[in-house]
Parts: structure tokens; C-alpha cells; sequence
């Protein structure tokens, strides 16, 4: 991607040109020659570009996450990450960002009606929605309005298609399904039954889970979709345990504690679960009894990469205590991208500024924190952005090419224990 220079240095070598031109001179004016003995006139002038002073651009940007809804219970931990950005962004420099926030009600409907004030108002940007579902839902409204659109927890396989105006920091399961997909090897099982939620980010984990099994040597001997509305799963159940699977790895959001509560003494296999399940089941949908987790497995996009700017979570922790940090290292990443492609760009247009996001997060000198990265914008130099999730790497359509993964367990009180951290690159 052809990295644009800022404004500011465009009008510094614009001056120097105007320079050279008047010392050029016309053919048609006298010229003043100097004999040996006369030293010629030096006349110093400043350099143009040394009187240039780099002006940070504002801009003004929204959050569309789930108010309401089946994620309502992480809506804190995104919206919190949004207010940590804007207001380390704005104590670097000067009040350079505002922010206003809309509920996307973990629904189509809503997202759709409450995207608009973010599509028609002088917004640059808007981060959300949560879930790739909702997103899906509303993308094709975004593209045409060409305002850019930052996840930090969409996953869906199928949304790496939306480009330009559609990014994300959080993997996408074409990173998750392999590393699900390796744990459930690492742990020995023969044969593995997969179900998924027929949804946008269940189909596209589903069945690439089920393929990464099947071509790492595993019997699969069921894999298929449900519907999300669904209240019992004794049929899949059933058929799980008729097939001769010893593991089930389940694609699910809150309906997957009706799963467990199916589960009770009819299959006794190991259950993997991904970040859906840990989003949004809870005591709420297992009658109470957390302890019935015990034992459950899976993968989960890391809140605390090693790779990630080191000093985030405490920071996180300071401003926010007891809030969980769920997705919140990609939802701040989402923050700082977008502010620094602008700086970048030298604007809060949408459509000028979308072509340095890839850009500012690849292939220049690294930083981490929003006041380093913005001093090496104002000294003219390209930048890398490694921020709280991790290397960033955008790939040419917005998607992160690293993902990092929390391998976990729940223990015996129903608590998600991590266990190991891996790294997939695509």
C-alpha cells in the first residue's frame, strides 16, 4: 500500500518548490555576475519545512456495542476500553478526540437504526459492532456511507471479505479453529464430534474445525450446524453419543449452557468450548450450578498477549477496577489505529484516511503507546503499532495476520483457569 504524506509535509516541500522556481529565475530579467575578486551575497533563509509545526487533526468518533442483548454482560469491558483510548489519545494531545456511544443491542435491528446518527454526522469512525452477526447485518449500510467500522471481537471467517471500509483487531477463526483444533489433538482424542450455531460466527469456526480435525488424522463422525433458537439439544446430544465421539467441541453464544445441562448423564466425553461460550454463559444459564463447567476446555483470543504493550492491563485495572477484560486489549487497539491513521493521513475523511490503516500497523519503527506513535508521526517517520492485543500485522484488507490465544479449563468452581498462550499466524 502506497503510504500518503502528511499535509504538513506536503506543504513544506510545496514551499521548497516555490523556492526553487523564483531562484531559477526568467530568462528576460538581467542577470548580476560577480568578478573573482568579489564574494557573492549569501542571503540565509530558513528552511520551510523547519517552520512547518505539525497540528495534530481531531476527529470525532462513536461505539456501536451491545447496551442490550444476549452480550450485554461484556458490553463494560468494550465500552471501558473505548473510554481508556480516547482518554490517553486526548491527554497526549490536547483533546484531540470525542466519543459518543449507541447500543447495538446484540440484534440486527438495532445496530441498523442506531448505526445511522454515526453514518450522517461528522463521524470518522465507529467502533463496533460486537458481535459478527450484527455486523454482518449492517456492513453493506457502512461501506456505501464509506465511514470506517473497527471491531475488537468479530471473528467470523466471513467478514474478511468487507474491505476498505471494515476492520478488526480480533483474529479471525480462521486463526481460532486451528488452535482449537490443536489442543483438542494435543489432548489425545481419536474421534470428535463438532456442532456450531448456524450463524455467521459459527458456521465459518464450525467447519473449519471440523476440516483441521479431519486433516490432522481425527475421526469426525458428526458435524453440523443448529438453530441459535434452540431451547433443548437432546437430540445432537443423542446422536453425539450414538456416533462414538470421546470429545464434542461446541460453537456456541448463551444457548451453550442449555448444552451442558443436556450433557448431564448422557455423554461423558470432553466438552471444548471457544469465546462465544465464555462471553456469554454463566451462572444465569446453568440453573445457578457453575460447578457443572468443571472441566471444560477451549481456546479464547488473549486480553494479556505477551506480545502486547506490556503496562495495558494495569493501566485497564487502575481505571476500571473489577471490570473484566474481555476483548478489551482489541477494542483499545481499534481506538488507537483509527487516530493514528489520521494523524497519518492529515485528515478526519473517512475516505482519505482509510488508505494509511494498514500502513500505521506494519513495516516502519515500532511503538506502543499513542504519544510515542504520534511523535514519530509529527517527526515524518512511518510507524509500526503494537499495541495491548499484540503485533497487528494488517494484512491489504484490514485483518490482523497474528493471533494470540489463551488456552484454558474451567476449575472446579466453574472458573476460567488459563493454562497456556499460544501464537497462529496465517
Amino acid at each position: 500500500m502506497t503510504r500518503k504524506t502528511p499535509l504538513w509535509r506536503l506543504a513544506a516541500v510545496a514551499g521548497a518548490a516555490s523556492l526553487v522556481l523564483a531562484a531559477c529565475g526568467d530568462d528576460d530579467e538581467p542577470s548580476t555576475e560577480t568578478t573573482p575578486d568579489e564574494e557573492p551575497e549569501v542571503v540565509e533563509t530558513e528552511d520551510p519545512a523547519e517552520e512547518m509545526d505539525f497540528t495534530p487533526t481531531p476527529l470525532a468518533i462513536g461505539s456501536l456495542l451491545p447496551q442490550t442483548g444476549a452480550l450485554a454482560p461484556i458490553v463494560e469491558s468494550l465500552e471501558s476500553a473505548v473510554e481508556l483510548a480516547v482518554t490517553e489519545i486526548n491527554a497526549a494531545s490536547d483533546g484531540l478526540i470525542t466519543w459518543d456511544a449507541a447500543d447495538s443491542g446484540t440484534d440486527a435491528n438495532v445496530a441498523s437504526e442506531n448505526v445511522d446518527q454515526f453514518l450522517t454526522g461528522n463521524y470518522a469512525a465507529f467502533i463496533g459492532a460486537a458481535a459478527s452477526g450484527v455486523s454482518t447485518a449492517i456492513v453493506d449500510k457502512v461501506q456505501d456511507a464509506e465511514v470506517v467500522m473497527c471491531s475488537g471481537s468479530n471473528t467470523a471467517a466471513s467478514l474478511g471479505v468487507y474491505d476498505p471500509y471494515y476492520i478488526r483487531t480480533a483474529p479471525s477463526d480462521d486463526l481460532q479453529a486451528p488452535t482449537l483444533g490443536d489442543l483438542i489433538i494435543a489432548d489425545g482424542h481419536a474421534s470428535v464430534a463438532v456442532i456450531w450455531r448456524n450463524d455467521e460466527y459459527g458456521v465459518g469456526f464450525g467447519e473449519s474445525l471440523a476440516e483441521y480435525l479431519a486433516a490432522g488424522g481425527i475421526e469426525v463422525p458428526l458435524a453440523q450446524g443448529y438453530d441459535p433458537q434452540v431451547t433443548s439439544f437432546s437430540d445432537q446430544i443423542n446422536e453425539v453419543a450414538a456416533s462414538g465421539a470421546d470429545a464434542l467441541a461446541a460453537i456456541t453464544f448463551e444457548e451453550g449452557g442449555q448444552l451442558v445441562l443436556d450433557l448431564q448423564g448422557v455423554f461423558d466425553g470432553q466438552l471444548y468450548v471457544a469465546d462465544g461460550f465464555v462471553d456469554t454463559v454463566g451462572a444465569d444459564q446453568l440453573g445457578g450450578d457453575t460447578t457443572l463447567l468443571a472441566g471444560v476446555r477451549g481456546t479464547y483470543p488473549s486480553a494479556n498477549p505477551a506480545a502486547g504493550e506490556a503496562s495495558f492491563s494495569d493501566r485497564f485495572a487502575a481505571a476500571f477496577p473489577d471490570v473484566p477484560t474481555i476483548f478489551s486489549a482489541h477494542v483499545y487497539d481499534c481506538v488507537v489505529t483509527i487516530a493514528l491513521a489520521v494523524q497519518v493521513a492529515g485528515s478526519a475523511d473517512p475516505t482519505v484516511f482509510v488508505d494509511e490503516i494498514v500502513g500505521v500497523t506494519k513495516d516502519g519503527t515500532k511503538c506502543s503507546l499513542f504519544a510515542e506513535c504520534l511523535a514519530l508521526v509529527e517527526a515524518g517517520e512511518d510507524i509500526d503499532y503494537d499495541g495491548a492485543s499484540g503485533q497487528l500485522e494488517f494484512a491489504d484488507n484490514g485483518e490482523p495476520t497474528l493471533g494470540t490465544y489463551d488456552l484454558f479449563e474451567y476449575d472446579g468452581e466453574g472458573v476460567q483457569a488459563n493454562f497456556d498462550q499460544v501464537e497462529t499466524a496465517l
